[in-house]
């Protein structure tokens, strides 16, 4: 067992020290540039919903209010399985709609495949597709920003995800820190050394005819992960672009963070079984390391497991009590606490460099934010468990908040 224990905490300082010298090259950030020339790129933005009456005007009502030239951007509404007003709403918004009836295989990859393919065969060409959810609102610069990109090379680009809601509940001020720290931390820091990026499910631009030569078929319950997957083993990057931002609904409650989160494990525990050694064998076999940084991105739920092995069999077999206090261990536990201590310190930092601090986020992140991080564990653990299950479970959204309401706060 004291073996076993060596063996974790080995793995897990090599873990802690990677993704510490990873987040290191997320702290500079390149200065803003605000000169824009004229914009090129057509743009179709696609919105994913299922029964979003209650915020879907919120979404079109923010693309159309983009500073971007209306002829080079259409607006298009999959309404997946919808039993409300959602479609309606849509239409009188002034967005194009698609009506996907198909109970048999459920779920946001399929709805976008579905409506990737009714993309293809219009008479219109798009440069790029850019893809949202219903309870999304974006930047006015959003596709300003992605033009830039789009036109100096990037294929795939992911915005910055942030959150519309971080003052609601500490359910919400404790995902917006980990997105903030996340966006900063690992996307950015990945942006600053070439690696590839992570897709986060929205605020995402595609090219299209790369989509169509590698093609979507992300059928998991986080197709967003799966499709970073495949682009890796295809050899293109996932660019970052820090100035697009698109503004996310996080859950309110726990209960309904605990189960799209449990979602979340299921995907990623799907997509290791599918991807995982794919990446381990290409990052050996052609030396490249976006691979391997992808695999050890697929790897988390099982990193958080072990984590909590460590810290189980440190309780219950103390590497003090004279069984086998060696250099080593000693060594290996300073490491794993003082890089604790950093990262507990880090992330306040980050939110200060960002303007993302304030009163009541602070006491989130000192009070709760530690509490939300452990119910990762049992999250986990139910996740890996289910990970065959493709049962969608829609999260609710049922606060409206429009983008001039955004502006304003």
């Amino acid at each position: 067992m004291i073996k076993l224990l060596m063996l974790l905490e080995i793995f897990i300082t090599i873990v802690t020290n990677y993704y510490f010298i990873l987040s290191i090259f997320g702290i500079v950030r390149a200065s803003k540039s605000k000169k824009y020339s004229r914009p090129t790129t057509k743009f179709a933005a696609i919105v994913a919903a299922h029964n979003e009456e209650k915020v879907i005007a919120d979404i079109i009502e923010s693309l159309k209010s983009v500073d971007y030239p209306s002829e080079l951007l259409d607006i298009y509404v999959v309404a997946d399985n919808c039993d409300d007003k959602t479609a309606n709403i849509s239409r009188k918004m002034g967005a194009n709609v698609f009506e996907r009836k198909d109970t048999s295989i459920k779920g946001k990859g399929y709805a976008l495949k579905w409506m990737f393919d009714r993309i293809n065969n219009l008479d219109k060409h798009y440069d790029a597709l850019a893809i949202f959810d219903a309870d999304n609102l974006v930047s006015s610069n959003f596709f300003l920003e992605m033009d830039k990109r789009y036109r100096k090379g990037a294929k795939v680009i992911q915005g910055y995800v942030d959150s519309k809601n971080p003052n609601d509940t500490w359910i919400t001020g404790s995902y917006s820190i980990s997105f903030w720290a996340a966006n900063r931390l690992f996307q950015l820091a990945r942006q600053n050394i070439n690696l590839s990026c992570q897709l986060n499910g929205t605020g995402f631009c595609v090219d299209t005819e790369l989509l169509n030569d590698v093609g979507w078929e992300a059928d998991s319950l986080t197709e967003d992960l799966e499709f970073s997957c495949k682009l890796v083993l295809e050899g293109y990057r996932v660019d970052w672009c820090y100035d697009a931002v698109v503004y996310d609904e996080k859950p309110l409650k726990l209960v309904d963070s605990l189960r799209q989160r449990k979602r979340w494990m299921q995907g990623f525990s799907d997509v290791f079984s599918k991807y995982f050694f794919k990446l381990i064998k290409k990052s050996i076999v052609e030396f490249d390391f976006s691979a391997f940084d992808c695999a050890m991105y697929v790897f988390q739920p099982f990193i958080v497991l072990i984590y909590a092995a460590v810290t189980i069999l440190s309780i219950m077999l103390p590497i003090n009590a004279g069984i086998a206090s060696t250099v080593n261990q000693n060594f290996i536990t300073i490491t794993i606490r003082v890089l604790g201590l950093l990262q507990f310190l880090y992330i306040p930092i980050i939110l200060i460099m960002d303007k993302k601090i304030n009163f009541r986020i602070m006491v989130c992140y000192l009070m709760l934010y530690q509490f939300f991080m452990l119910t990762w564990v049992p999250i986990t653990v139910a996740g890996i468990i289910d990970k065959n299950k493709k049962s969608w479970e829609k999260t609710a959204h049922t606060r409206s908040i429009s983008i001039n309401e955004m502006k304003a706060s």
